[in-house]
């Protein structure tokens, strides 16, 4: 685990961090362990019987692997991480503010091509949350 991301963790109560299949791309999601708690009380907002309270229950909390950290800040991600993510010898630790992900190097560089495309189409609609130098927020 990159140094930078273990000093972020080393605030949270769990020495560690939670990991998740993403099931949006084919990444690994983690953050520390109260992200998870504030995402799992975001989860159980919905209506516990609702079939959204369950999709989401199911695909985050249901197949989150709590990883902690040996002595030398490393963590072990579980086959069914590695094999979701299609990660065997390198992994790419990709930080997103307050979470971040964990790819097999190749799948992230083309995903990083694709963002990186989208974010020029769309630069007009980033904004800075009350700092100066940007346009005002609409």
């Amino acid at each position: 685990m990159p140094a930078p991301f273990r000093t972020v963790l080393a605030t949270q109560t769990f020495p560690g961090v939670i990991a998740f299949p993403s099931f949006v791309v084919s990444a690994i999601e983690a953050s520390g362990i109260d992200r998870i708690e504030r995402l799992s009380a975001g989860i159980d907002q919905f209506d516990p019987f609702s079939d959204e309270h369950d999709a989401f229950a199911i695909s985050i909390l249901a197949d989150s692997h709590q990883l902690s950290f040996d002595s030398e800040g490393r963590i072990m991600l579980p086959e069914v991480l590695r094999e979701h993510a299609g990660i065997t010898e390198q992994a790419a630790f990709v930080g997103r503010g307050a979470t971040f992900q964990v790819w097999e190097p190749d799948a992230f560089r083309g995903y990083q091509e694709d963002a990186r495309k989208r974010a020029r189409e769309e630069r007009g609609n980033l904004r800075l949350d009350g700092g100066t130098g940007g346009a005002p927020a609409a």
